[in-house]
């Protein structure tokens, strides 16, 4: 079997579609040696360049010539041409898209992650909305297979996309293998020194943005004692002002730390430190920092919307995402009830063993090879 992948994320990407992107790949290479992986990226740079390097099976594929100077117009156009001399016998687009051209007997599966740019279309520039309906479209349209990352976003996928609903599966995506490793106590101490973070904290991961609702955090944390802190670990956008002016507006100043280039290699001491994690998002297409929370044993207390008890099931505890003092009360009974907290954390391991790379990529090899045979 030769499988080929669109890498492009695999190697860009630090987080998101990166993560799941080198999951997938990363996970057929170590798995299942016996099958050829063809990766298609229009660049091999960065920390991830050589994420790769060493299995045998592998390989790679980049621009030559002068489609160096168009990588975006080669991997649209070109990679079908290669595919089909390659002998590719499936096509798997990781992230929402497959390029044009790709021979009849190449078979075709697209993940899709999540439609936010159709729930919130002003959070984007009008160029990329019409990129990414374009995209999505022709790959729902054209893949045999559309693989969904929660059935909040296969719900999407035929509601906003008008995907076929004999085409499309619900396949969960796991978190970095980083988060399944044990992190001891003197590691924990360690990282909360380098980032001068207080004993007792709630962490909340994610891109600093309107969609992801840091401000309720902010508000919630308001309301429960005053030696418990805020850590908000994600890059910046411009609601990162609105953020700051709460915390100023609710005197927190000294009680909410802001982590903007946390070195990744340290997420997981940075949930196990934590007394609890907060996830308020409005709206998610998976939700990967409550996996993380889970695998790392911290009690996460998540927004009760889109796919996130999905991901959080009964070891999660949940709230509205707008209510402050809802969320508030959650992250105070992690913090007051130990039976509750016991509870949780073994439910976490139970909740985490579905999210497992192994049984991800036995799906998605089982559907693999469902799709060849019926060609």
């Amino acid at each position: 079997m030769i499988l080929a992948f669109d890498a492009k994320r695999a190697f860009a990407n630090n987080t998101g579609l990166g993560n799941y992107s080198r999951m997938v790949i990363g996970g057929f290479a170590k798995l299942h040696p016996e099958v050829t992986l063809v990766l298609f990226t229009p660049s091999r740079k960065g920390r991830y360049a050589d994420c790769f390097d060493g299995y045998p099976q592998v390989r790679i594929v980049t621009p030559r010539g002068l489609w160096r100077l168009c990588p975006s117009l080669w991997r649209t156009v070109a990679v079908g041409f290669i595919a089909r001399r390659l002998h590719v016998d499936l096509y798997h687009g990781l992230s929402h898209e497959l390029p044009l051209f790709l021979p009849s007997s190449v078979r075709r599966v697209v993940t899709i992650h999540d439609l936010i740019a159709w729930r919130y279309p002003h959070q984007f520039h009008a160029i990329d909305r019409i990129i990414y309906h374009l995209k999505f479209r022709h790959a729902c349209y054209h893949a045999d297979k559309v693989v969904c990352v929660s059935r909040q976003t296969e719900r999407d996928a035929v509601d906003l996309l008008h995907a076929d609903p004999a085409k499309t599966l619900v396949i969960y995506q796991s978190c970095d293998p980083i988060f399944q490793q044990p992190v001891d106590t003197d590691h924990c101490r360690q990282v909360r020194q380098r980032y001068r973070l207080p004993e007792r904290y709630i962490l909340c991961v994610g891109t600093i943005e309107e969609r992801k609702n840091q401000i309720t955090a902010v508000r919630s944390l308001a309301l429960l004692p005053p030696d418990i802190h805020l850590v908000i670990v994600g890059r910046r956008t411009p609601y990162f002002d609105q953020v700051k002016q709460a915390v100023e507006q609710l005197q927190l100043v000294e009680r909410v730390h802001f982590l903007h280039n946390a070195d990744f290699a340290d997420f997981p001491a940075l949930y196990a430190a934590a007394e609890a994690s907060v996830y308020p998002s409005i709206f998610e297409g998976f939700g990967i920092p409550v996996l993380e929370s889970l695998c790392c044993g911290t009690p996460v207390v998540a927004a009760r919307s889109s796919s996130l008890p999905e991901v959080g099931g009964n070891a999660a505890l949940y709230a509205e995402p707008d209510n402050a003092e809802d969320i508030a009360d959650q992250l105070r009974r992690t913090l007051d009830e130990a039976s509750l907290r016991q509870k949780l954390i073994a439910a976490a391991a139970d909740q985490c063993r579905q999210f497992r790379p192994e049984a991800i990529i036995q799906s998605l090899l089982t559907l693999y090879e469902s799709i060849l045979k019926q060609s």
